[in-house]
């Protein structure tokens, strides 16, 4: 028997017996798959992870190691939102005294080859951490077949079977396209990715930060966009005032917002895709990218056959350690549909690991949980939006805000806010939440989650000094009150 240790139920058992294949076999080597193999391996148990083979555009079958966001997701996105903020820059270095041409070319198949290079570079090195960590791997598919018991399909069809003291879960969600005529000729953000010609003509049908930051990305490549979503603003779930100010600023950009709009049908006609929305206007588009949400992974993984409970949108429902109904099996990541963000499942994998093979109970921990959207320019928030905020106070908010020209923008004359704001509690003074939306809002509010992280007040923010000149000094310089919104006071929603 192995001298390992691991915390079940509360109770420390020795390692799996003899019997088991494996102490651990992952099924998913995304964020959270490949974080949860590695950690369990560091604390000496057996691990062995499966994954599908590389493609960028995921399917039932095709995947790759580094999950969505190094192959599909925020790795590759992030790439195309540098590349498509080159355009402002150019226009804003004119008055810096930069003589550009006129006509400045943009080379899209140039910018899809670096960044697919780099994705095949990234999938290299997970690839290799997992090696270097003694974690086992296989390229295949993995589905459940009994509590204890994996089933690997591999490429050539051969079928392989392993037994392990505990399966984790972690294979992530895929982009869904909504029930409408056409919707073959959609894409998603997968494709989006991928596409082998920039289109002239974009439709996008989403309000969230899909939606947004690919919106951002065409017109900053000088894509015409026509952005359509349900609600009255785009971005719901967060700061209503926000969202306001990311709608003024897609529009300053020169996207055409379309609110209270679904679309009704696509076709297929000589000039393009003929798009006919619910208000019934029609547009022609060269693409229709569908940006609506995503669905768990889990229809293949024969969970429900072994018991694995799984709610209404296919996600397995887990405890706060991140564990099924079935006490052998658990389940990190966006599988799970808690909080689908890389660093949350990165989270979660770590809080398994040191859960199970560590010897340390330790639950995930959603409060403060910093995230962006990287439209052009970024929003970033942390704690909670002013409609939380006062859903759930006890007493009065105060509400801190600031609005102002970068510096950077009054010489160049680009008409564009930063909006910084602080929701405070008026008792405690304790700052419950921090959003900004403007150039390097994620690289500001890293800082400021650590802050709200160690429960700052408003009169620490207050008392530490600021750097001159910088936009983040505001949220040290924020003296004045621009509310107070009193405890009981119905917060806005019907937005």
């Amino acid at each position: 028997m192995s001298s390992r240790k691991m915390l079940i139920d509360g109770g420390v058992e020795s390692a799996a017996a003899d019997h088991y294949d494996y102490d651990l076999f992952v099924i998913g080597a995304g964020s959270g798959g490949v974080r949860a193999s590695r950690t369990a391996a560091g604390f000496g148990a057996k691990v062995a992870i499966c994954e599908l083979p590389f493609h960028p555009i995921s399917s039932e079958v095709v995947g790759g190691v580094g999950g969505t966001c190094v192959i599909r997701g925020c790795v590759p996105k992030k790439i195309l939102v540098y590349g498509a903020s080159f355009s402002g820059e150019f226009e804003d270095a004119r008055n810096y005294g930069w003589e550009l041409n006129d006509k400045t070319d943009f080379n899209w198949k140039k910018l899809l080859h670096n960044k697919t290079q780099e994705i095949i570079r990234l999938n290299g090195i997970y690839k290799r951490l997992l090696t270097n960590s003694g974690v086992k791997m296989f390229e295949g598919e993995g589905k459940v077949i009994g509590p204890n018991e994996v089933e690997l399909t591999q490429l050539d069809g051969t079928r392989m079977s392993f037994s392990a003291k505990h399966i984790l879960i972690a294979t992530g969600s895929r982009a869904q396209r909504p029930n409408i005529p056409g919707k073959e000729l959609s894409i998603t953000s997968d494709e989006a990715l991928s596409l082998e010609e920039l289109p002239k003509r974009a439709v996008v049908l989403g309000g969230g930060y899909i939606a947004v930051e690919f919106a951002s990305i065409w017109r900053g490549m000088g894509t015409s966009v026509d952005l359509f979503y349900r609600k009255e603003l785009p971005l719901r779930g967060f700061d209503d005032e926000m969202r306001e100010v990311v709608a003024r600023n897609l529009e300053g950009r020169g996207i055409k917002l379309h609110p209270q709009t679904n679309l009704k049908e696509l076709t297929k006609t000589a000039d393009g895709i003929k798009v006919v929305t619910d208000q019934g206007e029609e547009l022609i588009a060269d693409v229709v990218l569908f940006a609506t949400g995503r669905a768990p992974n889990t229809k293949r993984l024969n969970l429900e056959a072994v018991g694995v409970k799984l709610d209404k949108t296919g996600a397995v429902k887990v405890d706060e350690y991140s564990r099924t109904n079935i006490p052998s099996i658990w389940a990190v990541g966006d599988v799970t549909n808690r909080v689908n963000l890389t660093p949350v499942a990165l989270m979660e994998g770590t809080c398994f690991a040191k859960t199970v093979f560590g010897g340390q109970p330790a639950k995930p921990d959603y409060t403060n949980v910093p995230c962006a959207v990287f439209s052009i320019p970024p929003l970033s928030v942390v704690g909670l939006n002013e409609q939380e905020a006062v859903e759930q106070a006890k007493g009065d908010i105060l509400i801190f805000t600031s609005t102002f020209n970068p510096m950077k923008y009054t010489i160049s004359g680009r008409q564009e806010k930063t909006i910084m704001k602080l929701v405070v509690d008026a008792e405690t003074d304790k700052v419950l939440g921090a959003s900004m939306c403007g150039p390097d809002a994620a690289e500001i509010m890293q800082g400021i989650a650590i802050a709200l992280k160690c429960g700052a007040t408003k009169a620490q923010f207050d008392s530490t000094v600021g750097i001159h000149p910088s936009a983040a000094e505001e949220f040290v310089t924020m003296r004045s009150v621009t509310r107070r919104v009193p405890a009981g006071t119905q917060p806005k929603t019907n937005l």
